[in-house]
């Protein structure tokens, strides 16, 4: 088309219809949900998908996405309500800042995010620890981006470089790594990589930007409890970390017991994202709820309430899943797939360069991983010697960088913080980056001595 080979064309497309999302959102001030809708049917009309398959890759990735991060969403945010309301989050805020002072409180996040994070989806650690961005910030006057930075960057970095998060497991599957390893050297890479990207980055650009916080959103997560006695600090941990301490019981098991195991079977149900978390709620309906004094109908009011400032999260997050399908299917992911494989480079540098295409093209880390680990395994099968761990950690690496608008992230990021697309390019998106490439750098120096 217009004498270009279709792999250019689908590549320009792309381009123009990224672009023209941004210009609708930014210039046109177009609802978000609705501009995802437009830019995913102007894509799938433009590069010649059957028509007939357009809405369906639209509704898949819809789908997609909310049939889990939905219901993650919809669960943290109502543990987060209980938490909040309780006191709870105030006793965790308060005992951070005692334990790290006022000034080096950012330290704080990034080290709790780094650790709850590590058998949690990234979505599943932001919400069950978003209440503590608020309050901490409310409570110590310090910009929410100087402290929400280091927790996204903490969370984001064990996401994309330590099992058992589904792409670095994967990937292990496809090159044939071994996981041991994989964690160990994945925690080497993951924690320098988190500092550098989230307490140093965060304390400079919340010069520029400090933040500007939803008032629903505070009044929800952070507001002042109205009981005098707050749940104490081991509850509190006991309540929240229940989900994380689930979820590594569903990882022994899967390590320790053959498939099909009944323990095994039992633990995958129970150490469920979904399952666990739901079973954090029901305690902490307990915990948090009837042991603190609040009765049984102001619980359901309260649960009820917290759902209502969600809905539109929810919404366009499922259609940057729509829109993150309609590049999928279209093939634009391929395109940029194979074109950095024909490029003769060291092995790990291209592991993280197929994966960074490809994250840049479709917006899912995940995705990222696997098809970059796809793609470039039967190259790593004709260089004898490269060391698959490492390719693991540069695929992962890879798949974090230019977090941008067709990313689900991106949109979580913005709402919660209450920023503008720009705001949200400067600091989620250029961390996401810093952390991308930081991690690249260690593992190539990591690659000099194992």
């Amino acid at each position: 088309m217009f004498g270009m080979s279709h792999e250019s064309y689908l590549l320009l497309d792309a381009v123009v219809t990224i672009i023209g999302l941004i210009f609708l959102i930014t210039k046109f001030k177009v609802h978000p949900f609705i501009a995802l809708i437009i830019a995913a049917g102007f894509l799938g009309l433009t590069s010649g998908m059957p028509v007939d398959k357009i809405i369906k890759a639209f509704q898949d990735g819809f789908g997609g996405v909310l049939g889990f991060v939905g219901i993650i969403l919809a669960l943290g945010t109502m543990l987060g309500k209980m938490m909040a309301e309780s006191g709870g989050a105030d006793q965790i805020a308060q005992t951070l800042i005692r334990a790290f002072g006022k000034e080096k409180v950012q330290w704080a996040m990034m080290f709790a995010a780094f650790l709850v994070g590590i058998p949690l989806f990234f979505e599943i650690g932001f919400v069950l620890l978003i209440p503590l961005v608020f309050i901490v910030a409310r409570r110590t006057g310090v910009s929410l981006i100087k402290i929400g930075i280091p927790l996204l960057a903490g969370l984001s970095a064990v996401h994309g470089l330590v099992p058992p998060h589904p792409g670095p497991l994967l990937a292990i599957g496809v090159f044939g790594a071994d996981i041991g390893k994989t964690i160990l050297y994945g925690l080497i890479v993951a924690l320098p990589t988190a500092i550098i990207a989230g307490p140093i980055f965060g304390t400079f650009i919340a010069k520029y930007i400090p933040g500007n916080p939803s008032q629903e959103l505070v009044d929800q997560l952070a507001r002042e409890p109205e009981s005098k006695t707050l749940p104490s600090f081991s509850i509190t941990l006991i309540t929240v970390l229940l989900p994380v301490f689930l979820m590594l019981l569903k990882t022994f098991a899967d390590i320790a017991l053959v498939e099909g195991h009944v323990v095994r079977n039992w633990m995958d149900m129970i150490g469920h994202p979904i399952t666990a978390l739901l079973l954090a709620l029901l305690l902490s309906l307990y915990t948090f709820g009837h042991r603190q004094g609040i009765h049984s109908k102001q619980i359901l009011k309260l649960l009820d309430a917290s759902l209502a400032p969600t809905a539109a999260i929810i919404l366009i997050i499922g259609a940057g899943g729509g829109f993150k399908q309609m590049l999928v299917t279209s093939g634009v992911g391929d395109v940029i797939g194979h074109m950095a494989v024909n490029a003769q480079i060291n092995p790990i540098l291209l592991a993280w360069l197929v994966a960074a295409v490809i994250r840049v093209a479709t917006g899912s880390a995940t995705v990222a991983t696997i098809t970059g680990a796809g793609i470039v395994v039967p190259v790593v099968g004709m260089i004898p010697g490269v060391n698959r761990e490492l390719l693991v950690l540069a695929t992962g690496a890879g798949s974090l960088i230019l977090s941008h608008v067709n990313d689900a992230g991106f949109w979580l990021v913005k709402q919660y913080f209450n920023m503008t697309v720009a705001e949200t390019f400067k600091t989620w998106t250029a961390m996401e980056t810093i952390l991308s490439v930081v991690a690249l750098i260690f593992i190539m120096l990591l690659s000099l001595v194992v």
